[in-house]
């Protein structure tokens, strides 16, 4: 594994002070790529070395809450509703003049992509996307599941109470080492793997961001006011026009593999559906030449003007 320097990089965005690394030729390509929860930037630790090589600009943020990137006022709301991420990734983009680059994450780095290529497609030139349209439906929310998926999100319901906050707070580690577990049965991390990324759970509002995140996606925390117009566009589960690549692992342990045609309706654009065998949920560490295989094919060619000025 080639371990990525933490980011050391900041730029004003919106709501935030993003830090974020920037890799390769700055006047190449532009590739963002978006990690999940409870995960950070080193999701990416070989997926990076391998984008630059091929002639990218590659820049990896580190998502609200998460690492070194901070709110900009005290009286902001810690939202982690998905509007606000997509809201984070839009004014990432626009702080940087990114005009076109391509968007490729999973989980949470994966939703801000998607709402981003939903609703502002004009900029966005292809999307990777692990498990498909990944846009929350909240009005379906109370819909049960299956009871053995629904077991795999224990920490959706652990979360909806006080005292899942105060785990979390408490135990952030030992909560994401059991998710980590149960998401990629068969990923050998390391106890090293995990204090890293341990090390970007301890924002001032990684709990806060967090713990909204998952009551709000389940409709028992409301929205911030600032995002209620973006959240009314994505209540209607907006479809993504541009070129994008879907992934599953064959080994996820939330969200089990697909043919991908369950989401054939929310992509109006060319889009291609692949099945990564072995890897889990967190497919870039584990199935880093895959993923970066997908950024490839959806990109345009290195080096034909199409990045910043």
């Amino acid at each position: 594994m080639t371990l990525l320097t933490a980011p050391t990089r900041t730029v004003s965005a919106g709501e935030l002070s993003i830090a974020y690394l920037d890799e390769g030729d700055p006047h190449a390509e532009p590739v963002v790529l978006l990690h999940g929860f409870p995960y950070d930037v080193h999701s990416y630790d070989d997926v990076v070395p391998l984008l630059v090589e091929a002639g990218f600009r590659v820049l990896v943020p580190s998502l609200r809450g998460h690492g070194a990137t901070r709110f900009l006022h005290a009286e902001t709301p810690r939202s982690g509703q998905q509007a606000a991420l997509g809201a984070d990734l839009l004014a990432f983009l626009d702080a940087l003049a990114l005009e076109q680059p391509v968007l490729a994450g999973y989980d949470w780095g994966g939703r801000a992509a998607c709402v981003v290529a939903a609703l502002w497609p004009e900029r966005v030139s292809g999307l990777v996307s692990v498990n498909g349209y990944l846009i929350q439906d909240i009005a379906a929310s109370t819909t049960p599941l299956a009871p053995e998926l629904e077991a795999g999100f224990w920490y959706f319901w652990y979360f909806a109470t006080e005292r899942g906050r105060a785990g979390l707070a408490r135990d952030p580690r030992g909560v994401a080492e059991v998710i980590w577990r149960r998401n990629s049965p068969h990923w050998a991390f390391s106890a090293a793997d995990l204090d890293r990324a341990t090390e970007a759970f301890a924002n001032p509002d990684y709990v806060d961001v967090v713990i909204h995140s998952y009551r709000h996606r389940l409709g028992l925390a409301a929205g911030a006011s600032a995002f209620a117009d973006l959240e009314r566009r994505l209540a209607v589960l907006p479809s993504i026009p541009v070129p994008t690549i879907t992934l599953d692992g064959t080994a996820d342990g939330n969200f089990p593999a697909t043919d991908g045609s369950q989401h054939d309706r929310f992509f109006t654009g060319p889009r291609e559906h692949r099945q990564v065998d072995g890897a889990g949920h967190h497919l870039p560490a584990e199935a880093p030449h895959a993923f970066a295989e997908a950024v490839f094919d959806v990109a345009e060619p290195p080096g034909d003007g199409a990045g910043t000025p």
